[in-house]
Parts: C-alpha cells; structure tokens; sequence
C-alpha cells in the first residue's frame, strides 16, 4: 500500500460539478486517509512548489494557487502514486487531450498551470507535501493503522 498526496487545482473547485465528477472517482479508486478545502496562500504555494523556484513559471503558478480554494487529499491504494498520477495523465495539457483523452488533465485542465490537479511523483515528495498540506496528520499512525488492517 502507498500513499499519495493528490491536489485539485482552484479552477476546477470553483466548477461543483467537475469537482463532485472528480471526488467521485477518487473515491472509487482509492481510499481517502484525510482530505480538505483549503485556501493555499502565496507562502504555502511557494513552500509546496519549491522544487520549482526559478523556473519561467514559477511566479504564475504560486499566484494562481491563491486564486481560491483548492482540495487536498491524502490518497491510499496499491502502487498509489503511479496509479494516481495515470489518471491525472499528461502534466501539458495539449499532451494529455491528444494522447489521453479521457484522463482528469484532458477533461478538466486548461493550460499548463490551470491542468486540474497536481500529485507526488514519489514516496519522498508525498511525504514533504502531505507535510506542507496536513501538518497535523500522523504519517506513522496512518501507516501502522493499515498495516494493522492488513
């Protein structure tokens, strides 16, 4: 079992819904350890997105993770992050309309920085994220809870 973070971008929260679509399918597919609106601020973004700093997209996207609330959800399931981020599909959205149709990004993105959602690329990002997003979630108790389920 792995976990990942998955986040859903604020123009697809402001849009109830493609957000109840969304929630949806993320709960037929996983198990939802913890999730919350929350309102990222330009500090929080630039923590979150701190592997980013520098880069010419930088600034757009710390700026537009403040434009309102997003949905953050702590997500469980077998191979959690790759399957999570098939989903998700390409990070462009054009990619993704061309080559994955049917994925989250394809349906629900609009630009590059407006592409729906974000997700961990790894054990390590997951944990550095759900940090920054669930300060007050207890990634040990979690994981000896579902040990203890298995």
């Amino acid at each position: 079992m792995e976990i990942t973070l998955a986040l859903i971008k604020p123009h697809v929260v402001r849009n109830k819904l493609a957000l109840r679509s969304l929630l949806a399918m993320i709960k037929a597919n996983f198990t939802v350890l913890e999730s919350k609106q929350i309102h990222i601020t330009k500090h929080l973004s630039e923590k979150f997105y701190a592997e980013h700093q520098g880069k010419f997209f930088y600034n757009r996207l710390t700026t537009f993770m403040g434009s309102g609330p997003s949905y953050a959800l702590i997500l469980q399931s077998d191979g959690g992050i790759s399957k999570w981020r098939s989903l998700m599909g390409p990070t462009k959205v054009y990619k993704a309309i061309y080559t994955n149709p049917d994925c989250i990004r394809a349906l629900y993105g609009l630009s590059d920085t407006r592409n729906a959602c974000h997700g961990s690329d790894s054990p390590e990002s997951a944990l550095r994220e759900i940090d920054i997003l669930f300060p007050e979630f207890n990634i040990t108790d979690a994981l000896k809870a579902i040990e203890n389920k298995s």
